[in-house]
């Protein structure tokens, strides 16, 4: 019977480098997960905008849990963890930290939608949070040696990021995410009002999302050529 592998655990099941960076991996995949689905929520309010909301948390699921998978196993909900503990597949005290980490995440999305809606640099504010996604995603699913086997799952999480983001964002700013995007469309109309914040916001989401996955997920892992046929 499953209920005889549950276990309390060992506190290094809640303070191990491990444990601590799936706890971290379970807190960027409910962000993850929060926002896009959330943001789309707010963006569609209407009975019909419920189609495009649950589009949003369909997308953003599949990839909270693809980017999660390798590192905390990709849980992103307390009910899923506490469905792990009674199995037995987690102990208790990581259950603990997973589900402090997964509140945190839905919180602290939830005040960064707060922040990003409306004038241009909350728009900056919000091409940050979605190109973080975009590429963290990327990082996850195709940049990482650990990331094993995923075949197509690279290039579905990676598009479903996307749409997941335009669902959420596109009311609000165009939900660009790339720089090359947004300047094809400036040029031709000669239109540059805001255009700063489509470079500055996607750059910074970049760099933030590459630092914390080289430096926390990465370390010291030598780096693999990023294949063409993940795309």
């Amino acid at each position: 019977m499953p209920i005889s592998s549950i276990a309390i655990g060992t506190p290094a099941d809640a303070s191990s480098p491990d444990a601590l960076k799936a706890a971290l991996a379970e807190f960027i995949s409910m962000l993850i997960f929060v926002f896009a689905g959330e943001g789309a929520g707010m963006a569609f309010a209407t009975p019909a905008g419920l189609i495009s909301a649950s589009i949003a948390h369909a997308f953003a699921l599949f990839v909270a849990v693809s980017v999660g998978a390798n590192i905390s196993g990709g849980h992103v909900n307390p009910a899923v963890t506490f469905g792990a503990f009674v199995g037995g597949h987690i102990s208790l005290l990581r259950s603990v930290l997973y589900w402090i980490a997964q509140c945190l995440g839905s919180v602290v999305a939830c005040l960064l939608l707060k922040i990003a809606t409306g004038g241009e640099w909350n728009a900056v504010a919000f091409e940050i949070v979605m190109t973080f996604g975009l590429v963290y995603t990327v990082y996850a699913t195709a940049v990482d040696p650990k990331k094993g086997d995923l075949g197509i799952i690279a290039p579905l999480a990676i598009g479903f990021i996307v749409g997941a983001n335009i669902l959420a964002g596109g009311a609000f700013d165009g939900a660009s995410m790339n720089p090359a995007v947004s300047f094809g469309p400036a040029v031709v109309s000669w239109t540059w009002n805001s255009h700063w914040v489509y470079w500055l916001g996607p750059f910074a989401g970049a760099a933030i999302a590459a630092l914390v996955y080289e430096v926390i997920f990465i370390g010291s892992s030598t780096h693999e050529p990023l294949p063409i046929t993940d795309y």
